[in-house]
C-alpha cells in the first residue's frame, strides 16, 4: 500500500448477495466531508453484526464500508472546530449504514458528527466504551433525569452484552443496587464483577406476565423490548422509570396501559444515533470520568478487522461477551 491507499473491510452486493472482503481503497473511494480521520481503532456492535450478514437491511447503499463508530487521529480538516493531530470519536448518524464507517484504517465524516476525545480516553479506550457504552450512559442519564435515586433497586436486562455490560459498571459506581437479567448463567461471575448484585436467568421474564406484577424496580436499563420489556415495565415501582435502547429481543411491546396510568411510570425511549451534540458530549465527558481504566480491561476484548465477518453470527446469537474492540491501525 502507498500513503494514500489504505486497508477496509467492504461489503458490495453480488447478485442478491451481499459480499464482504478486505480490500485496498484510496481516499478517493471516501465520501466527501471536511474532516479525514486516520482510524486507530473501532468496535463491533450487535448493529455491525446485522450489517455484516446482510439482516434487517441495516447498510442502505453498496458498496460501503460498515462499521458504526470509530475513534482516532484527525489527518485533514478544513472544519475549525478540527486540527490535524486532534483525537476524536465518531459514533452513530448513519455511519456505517448509509455513510462509510469505521472498518477502514482511514474515514472521512462531517465536523458536526465527531466529537474531541475527553482528556482521560485514549483511542482504544474510547472504542472500548463505543456506540454501546455511549448509549449506556445516556440511559443512566435518562433515569436520573426521571430522579431515579441510588437507593432503589435497578434492573439491567442483556446484562453481559455491549449496553448492558456497561450499563451495569456505570450504575453500581454510582451506588445502585443492580440486578442482571441474562439468557448467559455462566457469566454470572463476570457480571457481578461489574458490580451486579443480583443475577436473574432471562427466562423468568421470556413468558408474558401479569400487566402489573409486584413492585421491584425503581428504574431499570432494558436492551432487549419485546416480552422482556413488557414483563418489566409491570414490575416497575410507582414514579419509576425504564429507559428501553434495544430490541435485541423483538421490536414488539405486548404490555397494556396500567404502569403509566396506576403506578405513573415513565417509558424512556433512548437514542445515541441521532443525539444532539451537547448531550453527546456530556455523556462522553461523564464517561470519561466515571469509567476507570481497570473497568474497561473487564469489559473488553480485541480483534481485528480480518476476524469481523466470522464473529458476526456469534454477537447476533448472543454469544459475545461485554465490548469488542476492532484494532484498525492501533498500537
Amino acid at each position: 500500500m502507498t500513503d494514500a491507499s489504505f486497508r477496509a473491510l467492504v461489503a458490495r452486493k453480488n447478485g442478491d448477495a451481499q459480499a464482504i472482503a478486505l480490500e485496498t481503497l484510496t481516499e478517493a473511494d471516501l465520501p466527501a466531508a471536511d474532516v479525514t480521520v486516520d482510524v486507530e481503532y473501532s468496535s463491533f456492535n450487535y448493529k455491525d453484526g446485522l450489517a455484516l450478514t446482510g439482516k434487517n437491511r441495516i447498510l442502505r447503499k453498496y458498496p460501503i464500508v460498515p462499521g458504526i463508530d470509530y475513534a482516532g487521529t484527525v489527518a485533514a480538516s478544513t472544519s475549525d472546530r478540527f486540527q490535524p493531530g486532534d483525537k476524536v470519536v465518531l459514533t452513530g448518524w448513519g455511519v456505517g449504514e448509509g455513510w462509510s464507517g469505521g472498518f477502514a484504517e482511514r474515514a472521512r465524516a462531517k465536523s458536526e458528527w465527531l466529537v474531541k476525545l475527553p482528556d482521560g480516553l485514549t483511542t482504544r479506550q474510547a472504542m472500548a466504551v463505543g456506540t454501546a457504552g455511549l448509549t449506556a450512559m445516556l440511559c443512566v442519564m435518562g433515569l436520573e433525569k426521571h430522579g431515579i435515586k441510588s437507593s432503589g433497586d435497578v434492573l439491567v436486562t442483556g446484562a453481559a452484552g455491549g449496553v448492558g455490560s456497561v450499563a451495569v459498571r456505570l450504575l453500581s459506581r454510582r451506588g445502585y443496587n443492580v440486578t442482571a437479567l441474562t439468557g448467559r448463567p455462566a457469566e454470572a461471575d463476570f457480571l457481578r464483577g461489574l458490580g451486579a448484585t443480583a443475577i436473574i436467568d432471562r427466562s423468568e421474564y421470556a413468558t408474558l406476565g401479569k400487566p402489573l406484577a409486584a413492585e421491584r424496580w425503581a428504574g431499570a436499563v432494558d436492551t432487549a423490548g419485546g416480552t422482556v420489556l413488557a414483563n418489566v415495565l409491570a414490575a416497575t415501582v410507582y414514579d419509576g422509570a425504564v429507559a428501553a435502547c434495544g430490541l435485541a429481543g423483538g421490536t414488539d411491546l405486548p404490555a397494556t396501559v396500567f404502569p403509566f396510568i396506576l403506578r405513573g411510570i415513565a417509558l424512556l425511549g433512548i437514542d445515541s444515533v441521532m443525539c444532539p451534540l451537547p448531550r453527546r458530549e456530556e455523556a462522553w465527558r461523564r464517561l470519561a470520568a466515571e469509567l476507570q481504566a481497570g473497568d474497561l480491561t473487564a469489559l473488553t476484548s480485541t480483534v481485528e478487522l480480518e476476524d469481523l465477518p466470522a464473529l458476526a453470527p456469534q454477537i447476533l446469537a448472543g454469544q459475545v461477551r461485554g465490548r469488542t474492540v476492532v484494532r484498525v491501525r492501533g498500537d
